[in-house]
């Protein structure tokens, strides 16, 4: 890994680690509000909006960065950081402990690194992916905790987990035969990192925005390349 790709990868461990130590002070503890679209926001997310930016913008002066929290105006930078202060946030306020930071780093538009870390379980997560010569990405690969993770290629069974998300729970009604057990976390990024480290084989996320995915696109596409290799092609019920 050359010392650009160090860095970027430095700077998120160090950047979230920092951030979600103050935010495990706040857990369970803030008052949300509503936000036009339904979503919720604390006072958590906007400091940490702020701190993640700021960081980004000192570490990164030439970096774009595009936030939930903020303005969604995709900036006209090469590099861009793509970030969700706190995904998960109904479960922080709740006190839920599975929530997270999500940092994506897209190059002309592409997602090709991720990092996503869940300080309640001190679970972090990154990725590289994509094959762009110019830029000397790192090997595809994606990890947990610094060790190697790849998606599952075993067949559907009621002894493996599937994730919905709250707005895809018609997918049960529509195939009340569906082959395996059900789980809904309320983090889209942890929904979706699952299926990277192989603890799920499948997963949806209905409406998902930029920032919920830029991370985990790179993380799981990484986990994908190096999974394993299918015995038979998986099906499922049709709706």
């Amino acid at each position: 890994m050359n010392s650009f790709w160090k860095k970027i990868l430095y700077f998120a461990q160090k950047t979230t680690v920092r951030v979600g130590h103050r935010l495990l002070q706040d857990f369970g503890r803030v008052t949300a509000s509503e936000k036009a679209d339904g979503s919720l926001v604390t006072q958590a997310d906007k400091w940490a909006d702020r701190e993640l930016t700021e960081a980004i913008a000192a570490a990164f002066p030439s970096h774009g960065v595009l936030s939930e929290e903020t303005a969604h105006i995709f900036p006209d930078n090469e590099w861009c950081w793509i970030i969700d202060p706190i995904d998960g946030t109904t479960n922080f306020t709740r006190g839920i402990p599975i929530w997270g930071i999500s940092l994506g780093l897209l190059y002309r538009g592409t997602p090709v690194f991720g990092y996503v870390y869940l300080p309640p379980i001190g679970q972090a997560f990154h990725g590289f992916w994509g094959k762009r010569p110019e830029i000397y990405l790192p090997k595809n690969q994606a990890f947990l905790n610094q060790r190697p993770i790849r998606t599952s290629g075993d067949s559907p069974s009621s002894n493996h987990f599937f994730n919905l998300c709250a707005r895809s729970t018609d997918v049960l009604r529509r195939s009340p035969a569906f082959p395996c057990k059900i789980r809904m976390l309320g983090v889209a990024t942890y929904n979706l990192l699952t299926v990277a480290a192989g603890v799920t084989i499948g997963g949806v996320e209905a409406t998902p925005k930029i920032w919920d995915i830029a991370a985990v696109w790179a993380i799981v596409q990484a986990a994908g390349e190096s999974g394993y290799p299918c015995k038979k092609k998986q099906s499922f019920p049709s709706p």
